[in-house]
Formats: structure tokens, sequence, C-alpha cells
């Protein structure tokens, strides 16, 4: 089973040596094998479980704490740079060409 690391790379974003990608495709192999083998389990009697520990969600009313809010003036006192209220960053997403 030969994973393409290559593709999965450029799917992910991320840059990867010749070295890392040989690494990571034995890797994903080993992985690959391992569920295989689960694959081959016999399931049938096991009842589908989502939670085991028995815990279970703890909701509050969705407030507004008015005490703990900000102007917008306090919100943007500690930013390096801001434009019409908002704050300014550098862009995040990559365009490829």
């Amino acid at each position: 089973m030969k994973v393409d690391v290559k593709h999965l790379a450029k799917l992910a974003q991320m840059e990867v040596t010749e070295k890392e990608e040989k690494t990571l495709e034995k890797g994903f192999e080993q992985t690959l094998k391992v569920i295989d083998q689960l694959n081959e389990l016999d399931t049938s009697q096991v009842k589908p479980t989502s939670q085991v520990t028995g815990l279970t969600n703890v909701w509050r009313e969705d407030k507004v704490d008015k005490s703990r809010m900000l102007t917008q003036k306090q919100a943007l006192s500690n930013a390096k740079k801001t434009h019409k209220g908002y704050f300014v960053v550098p862009a995040v997403i990559r365009h490829e060409t």
C-alpha cells in the first residue's frame, strides 16, 4: 500500500523534505496496516459507544456579562495596527497560483 505523501502534504499545505517524506510514508503505511487489522475484528456483537466516562455536559444560560465586556477602544488599545475600529493582522491564507 503506497501512500502519496507529496499529495497529502500539498493538501495540508505543508512542505516536507525527501527524508521527512520517506519517514512519513513508513509511518502512514504502518498506521494503515493497523487499521486494516482492526477492520478484520468481528464487532457485530459490540454495542456502539460514544461516551464511556459517565460524565454529562454542564450547560449554562448564554447571556452577556456586561461587567466583563471591553469597549472597542479598550479592546484595540494594545493592537499594533488597527483600521477603522478593527485589528489589522498579516494574511494567514496563501493562494496557490
